[in-house]
């Protein structure tokens, strides 16, 4: 039988021998050992930034501020969210670090020797889903990037190319391993972190200041102004006004009846004299016909503009808060299940601890708020940006609006390192140990992370 060994830190490994159980072992997921325990502090932080540093994490506020919560409230929830899941993290990281061994390994002691595939299947599923979306993403950066610099056309069968192409860096990296793995995050990560405070610097630069950037925030919560109108049909027409740079309110969407909430297209947008709560305007719309479903000229009519306040009871914001929390807590889940996959090389727990503590909560509070402040200052920056349907939150469509061919290649550059540092650490080591827990005779790290791959591709992301 193997013979576990401690060292004087209480980390425990195999001692090597030649008669290990190879149903349940190879040399991939079998305890690490002290020599290949060497992430310091700073590459457990670094891999957490170059997880952290991507498009849903710079996106993520957008969704509670249009939900009617201030930048601020949005910017404690998602610190609060991802320090709560940092707990957890820790906690599993513990055994990772201690035993040096991977999640599937852990989970043996748990749900037993084969109902361990059960939730590692299930977590490796969920990873290659993510991994197909990511590398998609990832080879729509690379053809932009192509577009800028060769003519070619808009070609569903390129974009398959450089979906195919970065599909190929991503598996580059899994072939060689952990420690290619390692140096890519410690790249990625001081890159990325130079790349987010350059666009910070440049939105409120070009934005008139921080304060002047942040009090555009306002624009971009749920309309604070409806204007309801009952038609000749006695079907409720209701408008979202919003105003404009010079004090203009106009209509952004309209809703008929219970139907879904529509977008007025700009040639037929409406415009209000005034804005004062209670005030009542008599004025032409055009409005959607009973019948066919298009915008006719109306008749002149009476509206009412009625002031919704965006100030919510003290019940339905905790009930926000309650459910955004939840939601903050939930985006890095899946990796509080298989952290023992990376904290397994860590040269100990104060390492996995402070890497962890120092890379999750900070890296995501911080790009958090450079989405808003860059989003908010592309409110001043741009003029075509009225409405908060308009506001560029995706950074894929804030570089579209930026003219020079050498900031956009290199704006797609950087979006494609942190796609890469993203999609390798968060979904590939996972699905690749679990495949190869479940048949480690016949599937090595590297043939699992190319399953994983392969999977990837068979979703049609």
């Amino acid at each position: 039988m193997a013979k576990i060994i401690e060292n004087d830190a209480g980390l425990q490994t195999l001692e090597e021998t030649a008669d290990i159980d190879g149903r349940l072992i190879n040399d991939d997921i079998k305890p690490t050992t002290f020599a290949e325990r060497h992430w310091s502090t700073w590459n457990i932080t670094s891999l957490w930034i170059g997880m952290a540093v991507c498009i849903p994490t710079y996106m993520l506020a957008s969704y509670m501020i249009t939900d009617g919560l201030s930048w601020k409230e949005a910017l404690i929830l998602i610190f609060l969210g991802n320090l709560i899941v940092s707990v957890p993290m820790v906690f599993n990281g513990h055994a990772g670090t201690k035993y040096g061994i991977p999640f599937p390994v852990l989970g043996r002691a748990s749900f037993g020797v084969k109902g361990v595939h059960v939730p590692s299947i299930l977590r490796a599923l969920v990873a290659c889903g993510w991994f197909g979306v990511q590398t998609w993403l990832g080879g729509l950066a690379l053809f932009s990037i192509l577009q800028q610099v060769a003519t070619i056309p808009d070609s569903f069968a390129i974009q398959m190319v450089c979906f195919l192409l970065f599909w190929c860096i991503n598996i580059y990296f899994i072939w060689k391993g952990t420690e290619s793995i390692k140096f890519l995050e410690s790249f990625a990560a001081p890159l990325l972190i130079v790349v987010g405070v350059g666009m910070l610097g440049w939105g409120i630069v070009q934005g008139g200041g921080l304060s002047n950037v942040l009090a555009q925030s306002e624009k971009l919560r749920r309309p604070t102004v409806q204007a309801l109108v009952t038609d000749a049909s006695q079907s409720t027409l209701r408008f979202h006004l919003l105003e404009d740079r010079s004090g203009k309110v106009k209509a952004s969407e309209y809703q008929l009846g219970d139907g879904e909430w529509q977008a007025i297209p700009d040639s037929k947008s409406l415009a209000l004299p005034g804005k004062v709560a209670g005030d009542t305007f008599n004025i032409k719309l055009r409005g959607p016909a009973a019948t066919a479903g298009e915008f006719i000229e109306s008749s002149t009519l009476d509206i009412t503009v009625k002031q919704d306040d965006p100030a919510l009871s003290p019940y339905n914001k905790f009930k926000k808060y309650v459910l955004w929390l939840t939601a903050m807590v939930g985006f890095w889940a899946t990796l509080a299940l298989n952290i023992p996959d990376i904290t397994r090389y860590a040269k100990g727990q104060k390492e996995q601890f402070r890497g962890q503590f120092l890379g999750l909560p900070l890296t995501m509070a911080l790009y958090s708020f450079i989405g808003i402040a860059v989003t908010c200052a592309a409110i001043v920056i741009f003029p075509d940006i009225l409405i908060k349907e308009d506001a560029p939150w995706d950074p894929v469509n804030l570089i579209a609006k930026l003219e020079s061919p050498v900031v956009i290649v290199f704006a797609q550059l950087m979006l494609l390192v942190a796609t890469l540092s993203t999609n390798i650490a968060a979904n590939i080591i996972a699905p690749a140990n679990s495949f190869t827990n479940a048949f480690p005779k016949q599937i090595s790290f590297r043939v699992g992370g190319v399953i994983a791959g392969l999977i990837g591709i068979a979703i049609c992301p």
